[in-house]
């Protein structure tokens, strides 16, 4: 198979990371002009050159980078150069729990992360990340831009953390792929330790597919897979291949458990410090984003399947209805409050 630069280029932010921790990242953004409190260099306002620094873990060529990189440059053209936005792909300013925290304190203004990550603020947010909760990716981008279904959970973080949650990208529908061998019920997980999110439902997940739920940060899954610390993970098929997991899990089976979100999120400061013309080109900006993104998902997802069989990699259907039974009981188990039922009667009411 042949080796991708993935793997040295995460091993050398492994390393500058392990060696300078967050004094390394600080000086990374002290460099790119980062200020205090708010954050954004050169202050707000119009006409004052805003340049906003948005955190990402994902690679250059991935939809996300691309989707938000043009995200930046249109909205320093529609502002006149008041805003713009940098963005910092491959963790370089740290994983998604520290850029997190970074965004609430504001010392960088955006990030993109999990919902696993936003459950842990609010748990209501763990409804959307439910196995089941969207059909597929297009009712999943309908509901996340429908106000009256999570204006209210996206507003919720603003006031407890300095927070806003402007919406969301797709994570595609997350598979399971292991270095064992193809996968065709739950049965053939038992005894594989998976990569899964640090969270309650996901280790449950796991469970109920067969396997023994690890919790390990993104940028380790690689390393994971190869020195034997974790069997199989689950994810897209584009980050399969963007990650070069399939070098060391070279068997991917489409079980569909899961069509996953990664949300923007903004330091609620910063977003309220816009004009009321900029945040037009800021909201207009973010929904063509979105748009984008959501087009080169599915153009990336079918070559990413197809490089990965060009470089050894199998890909195999598996019994659906097995793993939808095993998943079942998931909701009911974890949707406790009044309001994430809610939420959830009102998610899957707007899919008939």
């Amino acid at each position: 198979m042949t080796t991708r630069s993935f793997t040295p280029r995460s091993m050398n932010r492994r390393t500058l990371l392990g060696a300078t921790g967050l004094a390394g990242i600080a000086a990374t953004l002290a460099a790119c002009g980062g200020g205090s409190g708010g954050g954004a260099s050169d202050g707000g306002g119009a006409g004052s050159g805003t340049t906003m620094r948005l955190a990402l873990n994902q690679t250059e060529t991935h939809p996300s980078y691309i989707a938000l990189d043009n995200f930046g440059t249109a909205l320093e053209e529609s502002t006149g150069g008041a805003w713009g936005i940098d963005v910092f792909p491959n963790e370089t300013l740290g994983a998604q729990q520290e850029t997190l925290q970074m965004a609430s304190n504001g010392s960088v203004e955006m990030s993109i992360v999990s919902g696993t990550q936003l459950e842990n603020l609010n748990p209501d947010f763990l409804t959307l990340n439910m196995p089941g909760a969207f059909d597929n990716i297009e009712k999943q981008m309908e509901i996340l831009q429908d106000p009256s279904i999570v204006g209210e959970l996206f507003a919720s973080l603003e006031e407890s953390q300095n927070i806003t949650v402007l919406g969301g990208f797709t994570q595609g529908e997350r598979s399971a792929y292991s270095t064992v061998g193809p996968i065709s019920t739950p049965a053939d997980l038992n005894g594989q330790k998976m990569r899964v999110q640090e969270s309650d439902l996901h280790l449950a997940m796991a469970a109920a597919l067969g396997a023994t739920g690890t919790p390990l940060a993104y940028g380790e899954v690689y390393t994971g897979l190869n020195s034997g610390v974790i069997d199989a993970a689950e994810n897209n098929e584009i980050s399969y291949f963007t990650q070069a997991h399939y070098e060391v899990a070279p068997y991917f089976s489409f079980t569909r458990h899961l069509v996953g979100t990664d949300y923007l999120i903004i330091n609620t400061e910063t977003l309220n410090s816009m004009s009321e013309e900029d945040r037009t080109a800021f909201d207009e900006g973010w929904a063509a984003a979105v748009q984008e993104h959501t087009g080169l998902w599915v153009e990336q997802t079918e070559q990413a399947i197809a490089d990965a069989e060009a470089d050894g990699a199998t890909f195999n259907e598996v019994d659906t209805a097995a793993f939808q039974e095993a998943l079942a009981a998931l909701p009911e188990e974890f949707l406790t409050a009044e309001s994430q039922t809610a939420l959830w009667d009102a998610v899957r009411g707007a899919q008939g």
